[in-house]
């Protein structure tokens, strides 16, 4: 990532994405679409997270 991850606006994204696969309004086209961007938006914020419990942890150790 060339980026900084931003795990608020991840999270956010996610909200949305939820909100929009409980419509029912939503083509099933578009879920399997936003299930995709989903799963890679969780995977950020899995290795955003243990990037900093890592931080943490060798904080502990100092």
């Amino acid at each position: 990532m060339n980026e900084k991850f931003d795990y608020a606006k991840a999270i956010a994204e996610l909200e949305e994405i939820a909100a929009k696969v409980e419509n029912p309004e939503t083509r099933l086209d578009d879920i399997d679409a936003l299930v995709g961007r989903s799963k890679e938006l969780l995977g950020q914020c899995r290795e955003y997270l243990r990037s900093v419990k890592d931080k943490i942890d060798s904080l502990d150790k100092e």
